[in-house]
C-alpha cells in the first residue's frame, strides 16, 4: 500500500492491524518514518541519533516474524523514538548535555529491552533538555542540540525535558515516543505539541538504565497521539524490575477502553482563573464535553500545602547528589544554558534537615490527596495555563509577561500519582492546549478511559500539523 502522512499520523491501533494484516511492513513503515526523521527532525530540534541501521534490522525481523504467524502484539513492526536520556547498547546516550553527548552505554535500559521484546522498531534517540532540566534551566536552547520546536509554529518551544520526544510525535516523525517527568516534563510537552501524555505512578516503570536526576521523583511514560496509544505502551513497559528497587509488582493490563461509563470528576476550580484566555475558553468548552458522559464537581480545591516548594528542594539535592561529579569537576561550565553553569552549587548547599523535611511532608501530602480523590474518579485541570512560549525568549521574561504556575502538576508528581495530558483545542500563534486527567497512584486505567471517552466526542487529537 502506499504509505501517506495520514499513514504516518495514524493511530497504533491503525498501524497494527495494517501490519498484523500484512498490508503494510514494518521495513516499509520504518522507512517512511525515517525519512520524515531525517527532513524535519533538526529543523524541529527534535532528534539526537537516527538509529537507523538497528531500526531497519529490527523492522526485517518484525516482517520475518509476522510472516511465520509469530505475531507479538499491538507494537510488533512499530517505530519509536526513545527521550535520550535512556541507555541504548553501543549507541550515544547523552542527557542533552555536551559533556556526556559521546557517552555510550554497552547495555540497553529495561524499557527499550521490554520494547524490543514486544516487536517495536527503535528509529530514533530523541533531543532533551540537559540533565533533564535539573540545574534550573532558563531558555529553550538549553541543549547541545538546541531548542526543541512545536511544529505548529516553530517559533515557539516545544516544551521541556521532553521536548524531542513531544515534538517528534506531533510532526508524525515516529508513531509513538518514551518521555520522562520529574516535574512536568511528559504533560508539559504534550501539551505544547498538542499530543497524549501519560505520566505513570511512580514505581509503574522501571528506570534502570535512565539517567537519575531525582530518585524519589523521577518517572518514565509514554508520549503518544491518542490516550489509547498511552495505554497500549504502558502495558509493554511496565512491571516489576529486579534491576530497579523502586520498581513495584504493579503491571499495567491493558486490551481496550470501556467507552459506556459514567465518571465522578471534580475540576479543581482555581487552575484556570489565571490561566491564559485561551486556555480558559477551552478548558470550559471542554468541561462541558465531559459533562456528557460525566457527572461535575466544579468546585475542587486543592490542598493548603507546598507541594511546588518540596519538589524543587528535592530536586535540586538530589540532582546535585546525582550530578556531584560534573559540578565538582568543572565541567559544568559546558553546558549550554548559563543558569545550569552555576545550579547545580545551589542544590549542594541544602541542609540536610530541610531535604528529609520535605521528603517527610510527601506522606502528609499523599494523604491529603488521596482524600481528595476518595471522592472522584479524577481530577481535571488545563494541562498548563498557558500555550508555549517563544524559543527565543528567556523565561523568565514570559512569566513575567503571563504569569506562570503549574500547582496540578507539583502536587501529583510531589506525591508519586498519575496523569495524563490530550489536546482540547488552539490558542495564541495557532498553538495547542491540553486538557490534563489525575489520579489516584494506580488508577491510569481510569485516566486512560476518561480521556478517551473525551477524544471519542472531539477531534483536537486527529489535527495535525502543516510542516
Amino acid at each position: 500500500m502506499q504509505i501517506t502522512n495520514e499513514t504516518l499520523f495514524s493511530s497504533l491501533r491503525e498501524l497494527a492491524e495494517l501490519i498484523r494484516s500484512q498490508k503494510l511492513t514494518s521495513t516499509a513503515l520504518t522507512e517512511a518514518y525515517l525519512a520524515r526523521l531525517e527532513k524535519f527532525g533538526e529543523q524541529l530540534g527534535a532528534v539526537v541519533t537516527i538509529t537507523k541501521d538497528l531500526a531497519l534490522k529490527q523492522a526485517q525481523r518484525a516482517d520475518e516474524e509476522i510472516k511465520a504467524g509469530k505475531y507479538k502484539g499491538l507494537l510488533h513492526g512499530i517505530p519509536y523514538g526513545v527521550k535520550d536520556l535512556l541507555a541504548t547498547k553501543g549507541i550515544p546516550t547523552s542527557w542533552g548535555a555536551t559533556p556526556y553527548k559521546d557517552q555510550v552505554f554497552d547495555y540497553d535500559a529495561t524499557l527499550v529491552k521490554k520494547l524490543t521484546e514486544a516487536g517495536a522498531v527503535l528509529i530514533a534517540k530523541l533531543a532533551m533538555v540537559e540533565l533533564a532540566g535539573g540545574f534550573g534551566y532558563n531558555n529553550a536552547d538549553a541543549s547541545f542540540t538546541g531548542a526543541g520546536r512545536t511544529p505548529w509554529n516553530k517559533d515557539f518551544w516545544s516544551g521541556g525535558s521532553s521536548s524531542g520526544s513531544g515534538a517528534a510525535v506531533s510532526a508524525g516523525l515516529v508513531a509513538f515516543a518514551i518521555g520522562s517527568e520529574t516535574s512536568g516534563s511528559i504533560i508539559c510537552p504534550a501539551s505544547f505539541c498538542g499530543v497524549a501524555g501519560l505520566r505513570p505512578t511512580y514505581g509503574r516503570v522501571s528506570r534502570y538504565g535512565a539517567m537519575a536526576l531525582c530518585w524519589t521523583l523521577d518517572k518514565l511514560g509514554p508520549i503518544c497521539r491518542t490516550a489509547d496509544d498511552c495505554g497500549i505502551v504502558l502495558s509493554a513497559i511496565s512491571g516489576i524490575d529486579p534491576m530497579d528497587a523502586s520498581s513495584i509488582d504493579k503491571p499495567f493490563i491493558y486490551n481496550n477502553v470501556e467507552n459506556n461509563k459514567r465518571f465522578k470528576l471534580g475540576i479543581i476550580k482555581d487552575s484556570y482563573k489565571d490561566a491564559q484566555a485561551s486556555v480558559k475558553e477551552n478548558f470550559t468548552n471542554a468541561i462541558a464535553e465531559l459533562r456528557k458522559f460525566a457527572d461535575v464537581d466544579a468546585s475542587v480545591v486543592l490542598p493548603d500545602m507546598p507541594f511546588s516548594e518540596v519538589v524543587s528542594l528535592i530536586v535540586e539535592a538530589e540532582g546535585a547528589s546525582a550530578f556531584r561529579d560534573l559540578i565538582e569537576s568543572g565541567r559544568g561550565k559546558e553546558l549550554r544554558d548559563p543558569n545550569d553553569r552555576w545550579g547545580g552549587f545551589s542544590g549542594t548547599a541544602i541542609l540536610a534537615v530541610d531535604y528529609i523535611q520535605a521528603l517527610r511532608l510527601r506522606e502528609p501530602m499523599k494523604r491529603a490527596m488521596d482524600g481528595l480523590y476518595s471522592k472522584y474518579d479524577a481530577l481535571v485541570s488545563p494541562s498548563f495555563p498557558c500555550v508555549s512560549y517563544p524559543a527565543d525568549k528567556p523565561f523568565d521574561q514570559v512569566y513575567k509577561d503571563i504569569g506562570f504556575g503549574a500547582p496540578v502538576i507539583e502536587a501529583g508528581n510531589a506525591v508519586g500519582q498519575p496523569a495524563i495530558s490530550v489536546p482540547n483545542g488552539f490558542g495564541e500563534n495557532n498553538l495547542p492546549t491540553g486538557i490534563q486527567f489525575t489520579g489516584k497512584a494506580w488508577s491510569e486505567l481510569t485516566l486512560i478511559e476518561i480521556a478517551s471517552q473525551y477524544q471519542k466526542i472531539t477531534d483536537w487529537h486527529k489535527k495535525h500539523p502543516n510542516l
